[in-house]
């Protein structure tokens, strides 16, 4: 098994308060996680129905076989569980008591805040991040490889053939889950939808251009992009425009959270195809947000990812304010380094020094040199993970 980083953050949770709930997409190590950090708790995977109906038939059975908590599997499943819980931690807060994992943000969180609010923790389990890759042995240090591959555990522990593994995923996983997070009848065009997605990941989201490229309304747009939000499939990083006088554009941009997955769906047969593919500067950039976004989020961190762009002027890729600095963030994903790289960045730095004290710049692209002392420095994409953790501090 593979160390996850989040394991430090995910027993440090348990050892502070009576329940700690675990989420993020199906596939990515929940389970494993969990079992390999509490090996003496009981573990009840809730996702057969016959166990949903055993519980759901005698809760209070349930619990007071378990008097010491247990894992519980795919919570959102059996939500009514939650309020057994509640009075369980009330009566007993020891902590560490009950570990919670769900697969869906939408459906598991919602009922999360609502009944165990101030009782529990909740972290998220992305797939592997680039340094949890690296510890596979048959790793390779090459850039269209490793994103090609993507970072769902199964494709590296089994060494799998990325591109049928993740064409299975979005039949068993995703078109199943989304049957439950939202009413989706034509999952045909639901299909279509995610893949017109793909080819957007990385750009600004517009809906009625989505929509009517997909044969759907705005507003089924705007709802399905929710479903693929809830599933931990894309993300959607807002714009940055606090307090600058510049005429901004305030759309979201939208982003795969997994490479491997995005390529699955864009057809790209293999990692040369995807090295001379149009979308590849997107794609890269896409990689480096969700590079960015494990290493705050497996930390216990909020990842707040955005970006800029002036109507008519300059466009940074990444925007990120943690610990009270800005980190402004370009990705190129060409190996030759060209000065016009830096322009945009130095420029918003001048921009925004009247309202951020200390702003980090920083460029990421795809050669394999970085070079540190730079006044912007330059991190090769080997090297994400060090820029990821110079923004969690």
């Amino acid at each position: 098994m593979i160390p996850r980083q989040l394991a430090s953050e995910l027993v440090k949770s348990a050892a502070k308060l009576p329940v700690v709930t675990l989420t993020g997409p199906r596939q990515s190590g929940k389970t494993t996680l969990c079992r390999a950090a509490f090996p003496r708790k009981p573990y009840i995977n809730l996702e057969p129905l016959d166990t949903r109906e055993l519980v759901r038939s005698d809760p209070r059975g349930f619990f007071a076989d378990h008097p010491d908590g247990a894992i519980l599997d795919e919570i959102q499943n059996v939500p009514e569980l939650l309020s057994y819980i509640q009075a369980e931690v009330d009566e007993n807060p020891a902590p560490g008591r009950f570990i919670l994992t769900g697969s869906q943000q939408l459906a598991a969180n919602e009922a999360i805040s609502q009944t165990l609010a101030g009782r529990t923790a909740i972290l998220h389990l992305l797939p592997f991040s680039l340094d949890e890759r690296r510890q596979n042995a048959k790793w390779e240090e090459n850039l269209w490889i490793d994103m090609f591959r993507g970072g769902y555990p199964r494709v590296h522990d089994r060494d799998l053939d990325p591109a049928r593994w993740y064409a299975d995923y979005i039949t068993t996983y995703v078109e199943r889950d989304v049957r439950q997070v939202k009413d989706i009848g034509d999952l045909r065009t639901f299909r279509t939808f995610v893949m017109l997605c793909a080819g957007r990941t990385a750009q600004e989201i517009n809906l009625s251009s989505l929509g009517n490229d997909a044969g759907i309304s705005h507003n089924t747009a705007r709802a399905w992009l929710s479903v693929l939000e809830a599933s931990y499939i894309t993300i959607s990083a807002p714009a940055w425009h606090r307090n600058v006088r510049k005429q901004i554009v305030k759309a979201p941009k939208l982003h795969f959270l997994d490479t491997g997955l995005a390529c699955s769906l864009l057809g790209i047969r293999d990692p040369d195809h995807l090295r001379t593919h149009p979308l590849r500067g997107a794609l890269f950039e896409s990689w480096v947000v969700s590079e960015i976004v494990k290493s705050l989020v497996h930390r216990g961190r909020h990842a707040d990812v955005k970006h800029y762009r002036e109507s008519r002027g300059i466009e940074v890729d990444i925007v990120a304010e943690q610990g009270g600095s800005l980190h402004l963030i370009e990705c190129k994903s060409g190996a030759t380094i060209h000065p016009s790289f830096f322009e945009p960045l130095l420029r918003l730095e001048e921009d925004v020094r009247t309202v951020a004290i200390n702003i980090v710049s920083a460029l990421v692209y795809g050669g394999n040199e970085s070079h540190p002392r730079r006044r912007v420095p330059i991190y090769s994409w080997t090297d994400v993970e060090r820029l990821g953790r110079r923004i969690a501090s």
